[in-house]
């Protein structure tokens, strides 16, 4: 099933670079862009608070209230925000770490625990550390302050001065900062109440138990939520407990899921009737199709997201950072007990705690457990963990006030510059190391999570290239799809730049979209049957718009095939179950719709321009020289070796 001239005629370029972002990519990327804007914000409060500090405190004591008859909740404004909302932050946070846990690398349960029991350490240490230089001090109650790590900021420090080919370490350090970002509301609701009421306790949790029976008996609408999410948040805020705990329990019962091709298909037989009879009704009907075929997780990120990134934690830092810097702060910060043991805490504690216990787990475990990448790498993420800034800040003005309170904020600002530059110098460190090595610091040995099911068999893929090659591109493709059609000419060219990469191609025909794709197929695989799949292949996806029967016919001929054979193979459709074995492992894959590519059996998400691939060929290259059997064969071509 092997071609003879790969690469012939592979010398074009397609320009169609549009996205098709993962919702881990675009967590990701919305993250790092809003760092940007929190840093902004955060210099704006300094330099207003230090040039106008009765406007700055001015504007955020101003009270506001909404009251509804003799019902009245009233706050000032930093309150709101501190509060209110905050709650969107952490409904945020609740759902990408249930996405994380439903469908992402968190859905093989094992692999939880050395995440979760690595932020527990990188909480646990820091807090030791901050008592030890508050012990007996009225300022030991700070000491949630230093238990959490500032998600957005942390993720943008990592773009910037850490490896940029790595998802997997931008995972590992998400799932460390949710899980203490998860413990330390947990903190604050039950160390840091305000004169508690159980009553309004009780009424939060009767509206919890109410949003799981709504939920069990399938209600979709998302009006129904925001009512109990908001009837919840006013009870816990009643209760005296911070209320942005609800969105973070909130995040944490929404469910995510991938959308199923019969989901997709129901979707595409609204939109037809619609386009066919244009009516109000059928608009409704194509919409919710549309709509359900997503998750309510995915949904609910895509809406909140960018709101909370680019509007929420921005406004929370400008309303929390403006601290007065004079010589008297100063000269109280050098010596003072908080801003020394929130520095030492963040700076120190953070990544000697995340190191050691992560160590501590693989040890005991016999690497049963163990990181998802390097050991160079996890001191990356336990130093750039020490970036606490939001829930830091947030933590800090329920647990202190006056002197304390703005010695707290400076050693969090210290501990967030640091941490930074600890982070870049762990990251640098590693441009020394010889590429083998550094690969090895890095990613580390862990097996990823496989994506692909089944995975490449040579003996019945269709395989194009070094069949033993250390990196494997699968694509599962329909011959009818445009997109699958603007992709092959970058399938070439990456074939072309790098010599021990194989390629295979996998059915997937859109039926219900490509009436001709099933028919394509089959032409591809009754030419597979005298050993000249390839040559069809390439001569369907050149003229996609021209695959009747008489087509196929025609380009049987052109490649020399014998059409007696070649017609009895589509007549008795002889290609048929091999084309449903393929559609069977995209359905166990988790596959949707064309072109979708996994590089050796991860899912590549993103963008399949020759850049995008080429940086996940790349990757997958350096994760290969880990392994064993590539370390025994030191002649196999290495990472970015242009083809010969």
């Amino acid at each position: 099933m092997t071609s003879n001239d790969p690469h012939r005629g592979w010398s074009a370029r397609t320009a169609w670079v549009g996205q098709l972002n993962a919702p881990l990519r675009s967590f990701l990327r919305t993250e790092t862009g809003g760092a940007r804007v929190v840093l902004v914000a955060a210099v704006v409060a300094l330099l207003w608070a230090n040039l106008h500090v009765s406007s700055y405190e001015s504007l955020w004591s101003t009270s506001f209230s909404v009251q509804l008859g003799d019902w009245r909740v009233s706050h000032d404004l930093r309150t709101w925000v501190n509060s209110g909302l905050m709650t969107f932050f952490f409904l945020v946070a609740g759902l990408e770490l249930r996405r994380e846990f439903d469908i992402g690398e968190l859905r093989e349960r094992r692999r939880l625990a050395l995440p979760m029991l690595a932020g527990l350490g990188g909480m646990i240490l820091p807090i030791v550390i901050y008592l030890a230089f508050n012990a007996g001090r009225t300022t030991a109650a700070g000491w949630g302050a230093v238990m959490a790590t500032d998600t957005a900021l942390a993720l943008g420090a990592l773009a910037v001065f850490g490896p940029r080919f790595s998802d997997r370490l931008r995972g590992f350090l998400l799932t460390v900062s949710v899980i203490d970002d998860l413990v330390a509301i947990a903190v604050l609701a039950i160390a840091y109440p305000k004169h508690p009421s159980v009553r309004a306790l009780i009424a939060a949790a009767a509206i919890f138990a109410l949003v799981l029976l709504v939920r069990a008996c399938g209600v979709r609408f998302g009006s129904v939520y925001a009512l109990l999410g908001v009837a919840a948040w006013v009870a816990v805020s009643e209760s005296g407990v911070d209320p942005v705990v609800v969105g973070l329990v909130m995040g944490l019962l929404t469910y995510a899921y991938a959308p199923g091709r019969s989901e997709l298909q129901r979707a595409s037989d609204q939109f037809r009737l619609f386009r066919e009879q244009p009516t109000p009704q059928l608009a409704r009907m194509a919409r919710a199709g549309l709509t359900s075929a997503l998750s309510p997780n995915e949904r609910l990120q895509t809406l909140y997201h960018p709101w909370a990134s680019y509007v929420v934690v921005p406004l929370f830092a400008l309303a929390n950072v403006g601290i007065v810097i004079d010589g008297e702060l100063l000269v109280r910060a050098v010596t003072s007990p908080v801003t020394l043991g929130v520095v030492a805490a963040y700076v120190v504690g953070k990544p000697a705690g995340i190191v050691a216990t992560s160590w501590l787990v693989a040890r005991l475990s016999h690497n049963r457990f163990r990181p998802p990448v390097g050991w160079l790498a996890v001191a990356g993420v336990g130093t750039v963990s020490g970036i606490g800034f939001t829930v830091a800040l947030l933590i800090a003005t329920h647990a202190l006030s006056g002197t304390a309170l703005e010695e707290a904020k400076l050693g969090i600002l210290v501990a967030t510059i640091g941490a930074s530059v600890v982070t870049w110098l762990v990251f640098r460190s590693a441009a020394r190391l010889s590429p083998a090595r550094r690969a090895r610091a890095l990613l580390g040995v862990a097996e990823g999570i496989v994506d692909l099911m089944p995975p490449v068999d040579p003996e019945r893929d269709h395989v194009r290239g070094s069949r033993e090659a250390p990196v494997t591109v699968v694509e599962y493709g329909d011959f009818e799809c445009p997109y699958c059609g603007q992709a092959e000419p970058v399938v070439r060219e990456l074939l072309a730049d790098f010599a021990n990469v194989r390629y295979v191609w996998r059915h997937l025909p859109l039926t219900d979209v490509h009436p001709h794709a099933q028919l394509a197929a089959e032409a591809a695989e009754a030419a597979g049957e005298q050993d000249a799949f390839w040559e069809m292949h390439d001569l369907l996806l050149m003229h996609q718009d021209a695959l009747n029967p008489t087509d196929v016919l025609g380009y049987a001929e052109q490649i020399g095939l014998d059409l007696d054979q070649f017609r009895e193979h589509m007549v008795k459709l002889k290609g048929v179950d091999r084309i449903a074995e393929d559609i069977d492992s995209a359905d166990l894959s988790g596959v949707t719709g064309t072109p979708t590519f996994f590089i050796n059996g991860r899912r590549h998400h993103g963008a399949y321009d020759i850049t995008a691939l080429s940086a996940a060929v790349k990757a997958a290259f350096a994760s290969a020289k880990l392994r064993p059997e590539y370390r025994r064969d030191p002649g196999r071509r290495g990472e970015g070796e242009p083809a010969s």
